[in-house]
């Protein structure tokens, strides 16, 4: 089969909502060459480091790369693409360049060029993620392991968006209680969660992909008996009442049902919401705190903001 290779240039803070346009148009998978991954400061207890080519990276910005296969309707998914990457503009989002080519790559250059970016990585004091096929030994017994596979969907898991969610749930969450998570992309919040002790993950996206691509995780790390995965939109006509709701998600979108998180959980619950850029912060605590939310934390990673509230 022939396969085409989408290319991106555009910015960090656009990385998040165009890979879900590029995942929910049929994308095998999204590799990002991010140019301030070369400059980042590295430390060694947060995992196995790699070295990085720059003659990978670009000189500035981010290139998002997709492939789809050669079809006779592949003209019009692009001009799909285009089209949706660019309303992306009316929620503020920053494209930069928002310069797209296409390209034919053969099928065993797709298959594993981007395998090389993707090693195990300690993301949070007791939680790493590592791909399907690399064997590792974990370094310590209280050491937690997701495995995922990028090339299904919906990335590494290693984004800033879910490091922050997943330090959250750590920190937050405790055994035996419920949770749900919202906008569930590849099922590794809802994992994070049960292996952290969550007797019960609902796990919702209204993304049909997600929802298959979630099951297979969650039956990859052995927690499927744990985690139930649903086609849903956000918490429309959800009636379970959780200790911990999760999001990662734009803020745009967790501004549509902070009223239903605030209805559903428990008093005392924590509603933990990620994918937030800087510009909005601002906008999505005084929701929280509008509906009746008391702001427990913020926190950041590079321009990502992350933001914990209490019932």
């Amino acid at each position: 089969m022939k396969w085409s290779e989408l290319c991106i240039h555009t910015t960090n803070e656009a990385i998040e909502p165009i890979s879900n346009i590029l995942h929910e148009a049929g994308a095998s998978g999204v590799v990002i060459e991010d140019s301030e991954e070369l400059d980042k400061d590295r430390s060694t207890d947060l995992g196995e480091m790699y070295e990085l080519n720059p003659e990978d990276f670009p000189e500035e910005g981010v290139l998002l790369k997709a492939y789809l296969p050669v079809n006779s309707f592949l003209g019009e998914t692009v001009d799909q693409i285009k089209q949706a990457i660019n309303n992306l503009l009316l929620y503020d989002i920053d494209l930069g360049l928002n310069h797209i080519t296409v390209s034919e790559v053969n099928e065993e250059e797709w298959a594993t060029a981007w395998k090389k970016y993707y090693k195990p990585v300690k993301i949070s004091e007791k939680i790493t993620i590592t791909p399907t096929w690399e064997d590792y030994t974990p370094v310590s017994s209280d050491e937690l392991i997701i495995e995922l596979d990028p090339g299904m969907a919906f990335g590494t898991g290693t984004h800033p968006t879910t490091v922050l969610s997943i330090q959250a749930l750590e920190q937050y969450i405790q055994k035996g209680q419920t949770a749900i998570d919202v906008g569930t992309g590849s099922g590794v919040l809802s994992i994070a969660a049960a292996l952290l002790g969550a007797e019960r993950v609902y796990a919702y996206d209204l993304d049909d992909t997600a929802v298959k691509v979630s099951k297979i995780n969650t039956k990859v790390n052995k927690v499927d008996d744990q985690i139930q995965v649903k086609q849903n939109n956000l918490l429309n006509n959800v009636d379970h009442e959780p200790d911990i709701i999760v999001a990662n998600i734009l803020a745009e979108i967790i501004m549509r049902f902070e009223k239903d998180a605030y209805r559903l959980l428990k008093p005392g619950g924590i509603f933990i919401t990620s994918g937030i850029i800087q510009a909005k912060k601002g906008q999505v605590k005084q929701a929280l705190v509008d509906v009746g939310f008391t702001i427990v934390e913020v926190n950041q990673m590079e321009d990502w903001i992350c933001i914990i509230a209490k019932k």
